[in-house]
């Protein structure tokens, strides 16, 4: 197989596929499974502005008949969309549930976003005589020390509440204050952009859930407790002072985050909590108690209206990262939490 006929969604980063050589063959639906790469082929370019997240991080826009390699996966979006692999029917029809190539059919869109790029499974990913799967390119870790690192969390109450913004301007003012910096996002469904912003901000170690064979973490709470603790080990691994770790979605949702707000909380020195709005954040707290960060950001404190009513129904300090007057705060918080580091 010239795997030049292929674009590679950057599900498959970890895979170094496309140095391989393997075949596409079709396999019958009872030996399909979460993590399984996948050819499909593109159905619907001209009729959406979505495109492909190629293993680079680039985007590119894809055309009819291309083949692009992916996984099977699942996603359930509060705002935009959700599906599953399991859902695919006979006709093969699915859809890139994110542009990383997450590949299952979608049950739901929100009508606020266009229409997802539309393939048609082509078959299974073999190398050697067997089907390829995330799980089965995950880097080894050569040794295993209890976890240590200390942490600041980012936390949101639901997707697009400013999490990963909040998490690449973290990032740099810990570089600027001197701090070998690790990012990760350890919930959520597979994209790079995420950790690529922590690398930019100037992280010297990323890593996420992809990482640990994973394309979302829409997954039964066993596999992903077992993938958590090797994410934990590979942390360790990294020479770096302080971890920036985001947790995708909102620990409500079915990503798994309440399992790793719970395995992190011993070493969480600074909890952010990101809201979409004022009344999100009391909305969290009341229905997810373990919740109780040290400061809220994200959009709900994009205004002084919003910060004030963030701060008065919270009793919670609330800033807008994104402003710079601000930084310095910022600056003060976080050393404070990491005055022992």
């Amino acid at each position: 197989m010239i795997n030049t006929r292929f674009f590679f969604a950057s599900l498959t980063r970890i895979s170094k596929l496309w140095e391989t050589s393997f075949t596409v063959s079709p396999l019958p639906p009872h030996l399909w499974e979460t993590g399984d790469y996948v050819v499909g082929e593109i159905l619907n370019s001209t009729e959406t502005s979505l495109k492909i997240e190629l293993r680079s991080g680039r985007m590119i826009q894809v055309m009819d008949g291309d083949l692009v390699v992916g996984a099977f996966g699942k996603r359930y979006a509060t705002l935009e969309a959700t599906g599953d692999w399991e859902a695919i029917e006979p006709d093969g029809i699915m859809e890139a549930l994110t542009p990383a190539g997450l590949f299952g059919k979608e049950t739901s869109r929100s009508p606020l976003i266009p229409p997802l790029l539309q393939l048609r499974y082509q078959g299974h990913v073999i190398v050697r005589d067997k089907k390829l799967r995330m799980q089965d390119c995950i880097l080894p870790v050569s040794s295993k020390r209890s976890f240590s690192l200390p942490l600041i969390l980012i936390v949101g109450t639901s997707m697009s509440a400013g999490k990963t913004t909040s998490s690449r301007i973290i990032v740099r003012q810990l570089t600027f204050m001197g701090y070998r910096v690790l990012g990760a996002k350890l919930t959520g469904a597979g994209r790079y952009r995420d950790i690529l912003q922590m690398h930019d901000a100037g992280a010297d170690a990323i890593l996420d859930f992809v990482d640990g064979g994973l394309p979302s973490t829409v997954v039964p709470e066993s596999t992903y407790e077992e993938v958590l603790n090797y994410l934990l080990q590979r942390m360790m691994a990294t020479e770096v002072d302080v971890g920036v770790v985001e947790i995708g979605a909102s620990p409500l949702e079915p990503y798994n985050g309440a399992i790793a707000i719970r395995a992190l909380a011993p070493h969480v020195r600074f909890m952010v909590l990101c809201a979409s709005d004022p009344y999100a954040v009391v909305g969290i707290r009341e229905a997810y108690g373990p919740c109780q960060p040290d400061l809220i950001a994200g959009i709900a404190t994009n205004t002084l209206a919003g910060a004030e009513l963030t701060e008065k129904l919270s009793g919670i300090p609330a800033l807008s990262l994104i402003e710079k007057r601000h930084l310095p705060k910022l600056r003060e918080l976080l050393s404070q939490a990491l005055e022992t580091v």
